[in-house]
């Protein structure tokens, strides 16, 4: 029997469905696809993209900022968003070229869970929780502990993202991304960093979120170095070894595990500088 497609309406049929047959999940498909090469679809595909409730950007109550699983990287590149989120817009414009925003999914690239995904970083210093859906209903996980490895995460074969809720921080808030790869756009990044960073009055750092991908099986945020750049200025800004500790850049056909750690103290400095210099 040739495989089956379905594209329901409701998140209850998509579960009942996910739990009868094996499927796989698909939105956007820019990288399902390409992915298979030849190879032919031998499962049944269950497309998400027209449940609902699961594309679209949302404010929330609580300080917090929804964004359904299947929006695209054009709706978040185009959205209305605080300054503390252009980070994240400026690496949706840098996911490959407009059709692929136009039709890939911010979700999609997350659960793909690679260290080079552009969405990770940004999404860590929004301290992102992910929503999943399942035979038990919703759960909420912090990002950090959603992405366990290169392409792994602890969702569960019959579970499926729907939304992830981002933290909004201070209104004083100003972000950046800064991506390296051989060419300007549609590359996998040799190393990327997206931070977010606040000015008291005086000029000096009261907050501070720092991420890196593309180092290490699972992008980081630098904490200490967060910890240690509070009540400085961005000019007095330090970074040493230990700073960079939790990162493990590999060698591979972009780059040596060498550059990578050249690169990344660079970008950092680099991210900082642009963020600040930000005017929206």
């Amino acid at each position: 029997m040739p495989p089956e497609y379905f594209s329901p309406t409701y998140l209850d049929e998509a579960i009942e469905l996910m739990a009868s047959r094996s499927v796989d999940l698909v939105a956007g498909g820019t990288d399902f696809f390409p992915s298979r090469g030849r190879a032919p679809v031998t499962r049944d595909i269950l497309d998400i993209t027209r449940l609902e409730g699961l594309r679209g950007i949302q404010m929330s109550d609580n300080g917090m900022i929804r964004i359904g699983a299947a929006t695209t990287w054009s709706d978040i590149a185009k959205a209305d968003l605080p300054l503390a989120f252009v980070a994240l817009q400026q690496a949706a414009n840098e996911v490959g070229g407009i059709q692929i925003q136009n039709a890939g999914t911010i979700a999609g690239n997350l659960c793909n869970a690679s260290p080079a995904a552009d969405s990770i970083p940004p999404l860590l210093t929004l301290e992102t929780e992910i929503e999943v859906a399942g035979p038990l209903g919703l759960r909420h996980e912090a990002l950090c502990a959603f992405v366990t490895g290169v392409s792994k995460t602890t969702m569960a074969p019959n579970e499926l993202v729907t939304a992830l809720h981002l933290k909004i921080p201070p209104a004083h808030t100003k972000s950046a991304f800064k991506k390296l790869g051989a060419r300007k756009y549609m590359v996998i990044s040799i190393a990327m960093t997206a931070v977010v960073i606040g000015l008291d009055e005086k000029g000096f750092i009261d907050y501070a979120r720092i991420a890196v991908g593309a180092c290490s099986p699972v992008a980081q945020r630098l904490l200490l170095l967060e910890e240690d750049i509070i009540g400085h200025k961005i000019s007095d800004v330090s970074i040493d070894r230990l700073h960079l500790e939790p990162l493990s850049p590999i060698s591979d056909v972009r780059a040596s595990n060498e550059f990578r750690s050249e690169v990344v103290e660079e970008q950092i400095y680099r991210a900082l500088d642009k963020a600040i210099a930000y005017d929206g």
